[in-house]
């Protein structure tokens, strides 16, 4: 169950990944039923409004009274109920997807299923040989993360530090990404 959202929600990507409860109720086709969704992108063209989730076909499917869908995608415009709540991805374990641009001296990886916030502040990365260094990566877009090595080659294994936005919590992956 996925979702775009509006600039308030993506937050320029650091709202990549995190959850949010959406229910909708002032359309007949509406359920009334919440269902979660993880914001995967930003909404297109939603500039102007403060709160706005540009939701997947499964998820419209899953908030729609059963055989209605085509009703609400058709409305346009839904008015909605929403909270953000924490992630959960049962029998799942955090997820890094090595981009394929990665070489000696640069590292991105994809960050996902991060339970709890969803949501992270920031990603630090500590190289093999290195006991107290961590080096800050930057948010390239959503939930990709990125170091750009300024001179020196970039020794694997990396262990990855992620510290979530809301709640500040710290996950510490140790050597996750190995070399090659």
């Amino acid at each position: 169950m996925v979702s775009a959202g509006g600039p308030s929600i993506f937050k320029s990507g650091i709202g990549c990944e995190a959850c949010y409860e959406v229910k909708c109720s002032t359309n007949s086709a509406c359920s009334g039923n919440p269902v979660t969704v993880v914001i995967t992108d930003e909404c297109p063209g939603c500039v102007s409004e403060s709160v706005h989730f540009d939701l997947s076909g499964t998820s419209i499917g899953a908030v729609e009274k059963s055989g209605l869908a085509d009703l609400l995608r058709n409305a346009g415009i839904l008015q909605v109920q929403y909270k953000k709540v924490d992630c959960k991805y049962p029998g799942t374990t955090i997820a890094f997807h090595v981009d394929p641009g990665s070489n000696p001296n640069y590292f991105a990886t994809l960050i996902e299923y991060t339970n709890g916030d969803g949501d992270l502040a920031s990603v630090d990365l500590k190289q093999a040989l290195d006991t107290d260094g961590w080096q800050p990566m930057q948010q390239s877009w959503g939930a990709v993360w990125k170091l750009d090595s300024t001179g020196s080659t970039l020794l694997p294994p990396f262990s990855l530090r992620l510290t979530s936005l809301d709640s500040r919590k710290t996950i510490v992956a140790t050597a996750v990404i190995r070399a090659g």
